[in-house]
């Protein structure tokens, strides 16, 4: 039923909306996606899905246009946790601007994702606002669909990244006694059934739902099987003391990413966030899963994700992903990428690419190639003396010097696993696609990709990052020129 609802869905450039999206579209429903940002979702255009200019702090942009135009349900995932300004007033007048500006136009639902959270408690800021954004989207009379949930772990949210940034780069953790309050996580394949269910929830008023994993768990239950998960040894000291204030200063400094955010949402975890209105488990046929499973799942889908992604399009679409020194961080990876473009065709263009290794070399920088070989060889690695088995031709599982085929396609795509003794997993990628703007033309992308494991694996990165610096941009000047000059 749920293809044949018109929706709109806000907050499609954030991690819960964006994810959504993709359910949403796989299930062939019409989506009109407004955003602040329009140009950011240019790429999820299709002829299922539209974008529109909107801003709910702004009235006049909701009312101006097609917003709501045919729209049978809204997904509300507005809230201005990241503003300098005060998030409390801007969140109760853009539900405000946006419930009744909905129900002016025929609007049937809105469907609302909440924190979980005691109201009779005194709650964060935090906790506090995204209750009463709730309350004031029902204030117009319209019929609201709100789940209220606990920590949310999934691969990008912004709770497991900031759980992931502390157990990799910390040995040992302080645990002060808010990091041993009693949650609920629930995995973000779980909110997405929910709220995807709740498009055909059949009832004729304004309902609530609390959500939450099978099992209860604390922040530090999770980062202690986000460790073992991930086979890193984690020295965790209980203290007594370290308020909230204090702890979210020390955030900032482990993970600036999220300092601001971080700063308002470390209030909030001091209070518990358990289901008591198991209500959810009755109405929708959804059994959520543990976290431990959560997290595994987490995890596989970042390896699936990776798997499937072409880095030239995933830096090109996501305008908001921060480029900083060092590269582009991807949940643990870190994404070094660059392209050149060729006046040669696709099968010229990977000649060298194919060659690449063993007794041909690496095209620039040989020595340091070398260099890094007998280092490695020292500390009881395979070094360079491998080679490589066919100069021709290369197959999935070859060695090349001390890189492992892991992935190859003719005149397409070589991928290879670093096999040198590393605090971390890496790969060197090369793919080569038809240049769309020059006929007979290539793109060569040449990308590294570099999983730390813990903090030694993080300032390894950023130690040999300037030789990189050096390497890389050389490395793909060179194929590039020799296919040129071979063509």
């Amino acid at each position: 039923m749920a293809g044949k609802s018109k929706i709109l869905l806000t907050g499609a450039t954030g991690y819960i909306g964006g994810r959504l999206l993709r359910s949403l579209k796989e299930k062939g429903c019409h989506v009109r996606c407004m955003a602040r940002r329009p140009e950011a979702l240019k790429h999820q255009i299709d002829k299922r899905t539209e974008i529109v200019y909107g801003d709910p702090l702004k009235r006049e942009s909701l009312d101006e246009g097609n917003v709501f135009k045919d729209i049978d349900v809204a997904f509300y995932f507005v809230h201005s946790l990241g503003s300098k300004e005060s998030f409390l007033v801007q969140d109760r007048l853009a539900a405000q601007n946006f419930s009744e500006v909905a129900k002016a136009n025929g609007v049937k639902r809105i469907i609302y994702l909440g924190g979980l959270a005691d109201p009779d408690e005194q709650l964060s800021d935090h906790l506090k606002s995204r209750l009463e954004t709730g309350d004031h989207l029902r204030i117009s009379g319209i019929q609201v669909i709100e789940f209220r949930a606990s920590i949310i772990l999934g691969s990008g949210s912004l709770s497991f990244e900031m759980i992931r940034a502390l157990v990799e780069r910390l040995p040992v953790m302080i645990i002060p006694r808010w990091l041993r309050m009693a949650a609920q996580p629930i995995a973000i394949e779980d909110v997405i059934a929910y709220l995807i269910a709740a498009i055909d929830l059949k009832t004729d008023q304004s309902e609530i739902f609390e959500i939450g994993g099978a099992n209860k768990m604390t922040y530090q239950g999770i980062m202690k099987e986000y460790a073992r998960q991930k086979g890193l040894k984690r020295l965790m000291i209980p203290v007594p003391v370290l308020t909230p204030k204090l702890s979210s200063l020390w955030l900032g400094l482990v993970t600036p990413l999220y300092a601001r955010v971080g700063k308002k949402l470390v209030d909030s975890i001091k209070h518990p966030t358990i289901v008591r209105d198991r209500r959810a488990l009755e109405v929708f046929d959804i059994k959520p899963k543990t976290g431990k499973n959560a997290i595994t799942q987490a995890l596989c889908n970042e390896e699936r994700e990776f798997a499937e992604t072409k880095w030239s399009d995933a830096l090109s679409a996501a305008g908001n992903v921060p480029r900083d020194w060092g590269g582009v961080r991807f949940g643990n990876r870190i994404i070094d990428a660059r392209e050149a473009k060729v006046n040669v065709p696709p099968e010229k263009a990977f000649e060298p690419i194919r060659h690449i290794g063993g007794d041909t070399g690496w095209y620039y920088a040989n020595w340091l190639w070398n260099l890094r070989g007998f280092l490695d060889l020292l500390i009881g690695g395979v070094g360079v003396r491998r080679g490589r088995r066919d100069p021709e031709h290369a197959y999935i599982g070859d060695a090349i010097d001390f890189w492992r085929v892991q992935g190859y396609e003719p005149n397409k795509r070589l991928r290879l696993l670093a096999e040198m003794k590393l605090p971390a997993q890496a790969w060197l990628n090369f793919d080569v696609e038809p240049d769309p703007d020059k006929d007979g033309g290539s793109i060569i992308h040449q990308t590294v990709e570099y999983d730390p494991i813990g903090l030694w694996g993080i300032l390894y990165w950023y130690l040999v990052y300037p030789l990189h610096i050096f390497i890389f941009p050389g490395l793909i000047r060179n194929i590039a020129r020799i296919a040129e000059k071979n063509s």
